[in-house]
């Protein structure tokens, strides 16, 4: 039975080379890529996949919030997440969003066949570096993989997008109509639910998911 694949990526040429990887894999097929996460939502409700090979950095609506949203609109879709972000920040918001596992980009050929397998045969694939930062958890947090997802409020992603476009907190204050106190909170909340130490951990964070 054909697989019909997805690849979700910002750039042409990583899914034209997946294609050559997958070549001498007739059943395993590309059927189109997508640039964005809202382009990706848009096909679906157009066409049929059976897996999708997701980056977590999408523009528009970045891998992590694209794979929560195909889990409640499309479940039967698998999603495996394609990327070369390690941190366990984006290893665990996918895999607890729904994606059956996490394969890192430059991984083999036999790799790659290997994962799309696996996740097709209802199991969860980790690439090595994505299952040793699933071990190492959490340093300065308790989140956990079994425990609550501590996901970011909308407010708190208007306020690191603000952040990373190095605004002052008297300035962030002034754009939400609230209080400097309050935009040093919701800083404080920030750093602690992504597990950073500095506002460069924020900003970084916002540029590998593409929200500025």
């Amino acid at each position: 039975m054909e697989l019909r694949i997805v690849v979700a990526d910002a750039q042409e040429l990583l899914a034209d080379g997946l294609r050559m990887r997958l070549a001498d894999h007739p059943d395993l097929r590309i059927v189109d890529h997508v640039t964005t996460g809202l382009g990706l939502l848009e096909w679906l409700e157009q066409d049929t996949a059976d897996v999708v090979l997701m980056d977590v950095s999408l523009p528009l609506m970045d891998g992590i919030d694209t794979t929560r949203a195909i889990r409640t609109r499309f479940p039967q879709v698998k999603v495996l997440a394609h990327s070369a972000l390690t941190e366990i920040e984006y290893v665990n918001s996918m895999l607890i969003e729904g994606a059956a596992g996490y394969l890192l980009k430059g991984a083999s050929k036999e790799e790659l066949v290997l994962a799309i397998r696996t996740v097709m045969g209802g199991g969860r694939y980790l690439s090595e570096e994505a299952q040793r930062s699933v071990e190492r958890g959490y340093t300065h947090t308790d989140k956990r993989m079994d425990g609550q997802y501590v996901g970011l409020t909308e407010r708190e992603r208007e306020v690191i997008r603000f952040i990373a476009q190095e605004k002052t907190n008297a300035e962030i204050a002034a754009a939400l109509h609230v209080s400097e106190e309050t935009v040093k909170s919701h800083r404080k909340h920030l750093m602690t639910k992504l597990n950073v130490r500095s506002t460069a951990g924020l900003v970084k964070y916002a540029v590998d998911r593409c929200w500025v």
